[in-house]
């Protein structure tokens, strides 16, 4: 009973225009029985006609129509547009006067939308783009379609087509100097090895010498040189990089975009980018209300599996990074390198790192500073501590570039003969 007397009210709260006519009907009628005046029964019969009028001419606008919408993807990075193809068609004999064409989203930001107008059995096409501004899993569709009549007292709406899951990937950023601590495995670290076989590791070149493979022969410095020139090639690094990315929901700070947990997916991806293009064994662990753990493997398919992942992590576990540390250490052992990344103050977290540094494996840690996110929280002592036990740690914060932020400048723990070292290979 209570939602029959409910739904006249909220009808009448959405259109003031048609509360407005029946209000001017009613006070017009009234003024005819009292007065008797002829012309107040001619502008109450007027007023009274046009509401059954502009409802059965707003439902017919809506009868007789045909929606189809291609979508060009399904999975888009953070900045591409979101497009389909929307068709519009009319199988009524009467011209259709205003249509608004809308391809609903919960994606951030405004939705794509239209007005057309049909002639009788005429076709549109519109062509609907809508900005990739965050990353996650957003529904597409369906197409809303919408009119009314000329006075706006109704407007009716009919959906079409169904809706479709868009997976909106975190856009990697360059970060060319960013160096994490190698597991002395042959190959790997500032001292490279030669190799005899073709690895990924591809060093210089060199003059051709009898019994070189016509396979490693490189032709653009052979025909600037004019002389046969091979690739030479180094050890292929064989040690494996875990990204462990911390989805705390109390260590994180910040809203939207300029938050904390935007920017650990943004430096877990561009870390993925960076050691996944050079042909790494790379692992992701994001801790969020289910671990996603993919473990080490090299190539592109490994790429897309992280960043569908990252696409759809969120900073809601209740489990504390220590704890993180201690149920998943087993996976680091002395042929791992581990990097961190985290918002977290606490300082257990820092003496669970220890366990993994006497397993065996090298660590180093990406601190995103809390303050900088508007928490009143400083993340000095976690530093300190991460310092002070020899740890690379590069810390970032809201505004930074991560290709600086993650080079030489923003490394903090080890000397700076390490990076000469490496600048001079």
């Amino acid at each position: 009973m209570k939602r029959a007397l409910l739904s006249p009210v909220r009808l009448f709260q959405r259109n003031q225009n048609l509360l407005l006519v029946l209000a001017a009907f009613g006070t017009i009628l009234g003024l005819a029985t009292v007065s008797g005046y002829w012309l107040f029964y001619r502008m109450a019969y007027l007023i009274g006609g046009l509401v059954p009028l502009s409802f059965v001419w707003a439902r017919i606008q809506l009868r007789g129509l045909d929606v189809s919408v291609e979508r060009s993807a399904d999975r888009l990075h953070v900045g591409q547009q979101a497009e389909a193809r929307v068709r519009v068609s009319s199988r009524s004999a009467f011209s259709k006067l205003w249509l608004e064409v809308e391809d609903q989203t919960d994606m951030p930001g405004l939705a794509a939308r239209t007005v057309v107008t049909l002639s009788a059995h005429g076709t549109r096409n519109w062509r609907a783009s809508v900005p990739c501004t965050r990353r996650g899993a957003f529904s597409m569709g369906p197409v809303r379609v919408t009119t009314g009549d000329p006075f706006g007292l109704f407007r009716f709406s009919r959906s079409y087509g169904v809706s479709q899951t868009l997976l909106v990937l975190p856009q990697p950023e360059d970060i060319p100097h960013f160096r994490a601590p190698s597991a002395h495995l042959p190959g790997e670290g500032a001292v490279r090895r030669g190799a005899r076989h073709l690895t990924p590791e591809a060093a210089g070149i060199r003059e051709y010498q009898p019994g070189d493979s016509y396979n490693r022969i490189h032709w653009r410095s052979t025909a600037r040189l004019n002389r046969l020139m091979v690739k030479t090639f180094e050890m292929d690094p064989s040690s494996n990089i875990w990204v462990l990315l911390d989805l705390q929901a109390a260590a994180h700070a910040g809203e939207g975009e300029e938050s904390s947990e935007e920017y650990g997916v943004r430096v877990a991806a561009s870390l993925a980018n960076h050691f996944l293009q050079a042909n790494r064994m790379l692992g992701l662990l994001a801790c969020g209300r289910e671990r996603a753990i993919l473990e080490p493997v090299r190539g592109g398919q490994q790429y897309s599996r992280i960043l569908e992942a990252l696409a759809r992590a969120r900073a809601e576990s209740a489990a504390p990074l220590a704890r993180v540390l201690e149920e998943e250490g087993r996976r680091f052992g002395r042929h791992s390198t581990l990097i961190v990344v985290t918002p977290s103050t606490d300082e257990g977290w820092g003496l669970a790192l220890q366990s993994v540094l006497q397993q065996g494996a090298r660590v180093a840690a990406v601190l995103l500073d809390r303050g900088s996110f508007g928490s009143r929280e400083e993340g000095l002592l976690p530093l300190s501590a991460l310092v002070a036990s020899g740890i690379l740690t590069y810390q970032v914060r809201r505004g930074d570039d991560l290709s600086l932020a993650l080079g030489p400048g923003g490394a903090i723990g080890e000397p700076a003969s390490e990076w000469q070292k490496v600048g001079a290979r």
